[in-house]
């Protein structure tokens, strides 16, 4: 189930897997999804079952077609390195996209340039869309509120018999919104939040309010 946010007159939808539909830009932000780790790791020998590549491309399928955006925006991260042999299954899925993909750069984005443009993927260092900054790292910045990916929040919940869970989360603060990865593979940062601070979790399907 979503969970409807109202931010600056705007509306977004967070949903489950860790995507925001943005319904008046109708663009849909994902973060982290580091397409290519698992083979990254199976080729330095770790023994992951290669379906678990395939959990993303049909996770964010699902998404797609669900809301079905004018635009895709992933939040830095696309691609977790080098080229391996998980661009020609990303090549081939970027085929069939009937929507614009922009990629706002991250960190681990170090594949050339050029071979994201050549997939027409639109590569920038940032967006801005009136008030609204879309950035890899959270940045705080005067006058916007940002949408951002790069920790991978997670929150930490402990039951009375101190057993303990670490879920996915969107994490707000004033002025910004981490955006969880959307990645089946990554791990999960556990940031505490304060008084001002807003934790949504993802459990079940479901993104829950917690504070």
């Amino acid at each position: 189930m979503n969970h409807q946010l109202i931010l600056k007159n705007n509306q977004f939808l967070l949903h489950p897997s860790g995507a925001i539909y943005w319904e008046e830009q109708a663009m849909l932000l994902v973060a982290d999804v580091h397409f290519g780790k698992v083979s990254h790791f199976r080729k330095h020998g770790a023994a992951i079952p290669p379906a678990v590549s395939e959990e993303n491309f049909s996770n964010i399928d699902q998404v797609l077609q669900q809301f079905k955006p004018k635009t895709l925006c992933f939040l830095g991260d696309l691609f977790h390195s080098t080229l391996n042999e998980e661009w020609t299954r990303f090549s081939n899925w970027m085929d069939d996209l009937d929507c614009k993909v922009s990629l706002v750069i991250g960190n681990h984005d170090i594949i050339p340039l050029y071979l994201f443009e050549e997939l027409n993927i639109e590569v920038v260092p940032e967006l801005r869309i009136e008030v609204f900054l879309l950035t890899h790292h959270p940045t705080k910045r005067e006058g916007f509120f940002n949408f951002a990916g790069h920790i991978h929040p997670g929150v930490r919940l402990t039951g009375m018999g101190k057993q303990g869970l670490r879920i996915p989360c969107f994490f707000q603060s004033e002025g910004q919104l981490i955006l969880p990865a959307f990645g089946t593979f990554t791990g999960k940062h556990i940031l505490e939040p304060t008084q001002k601070d807003k934790v949504y979790a993802i459990a079940d399907g479901e993104v829950i309010c917690l504070t």
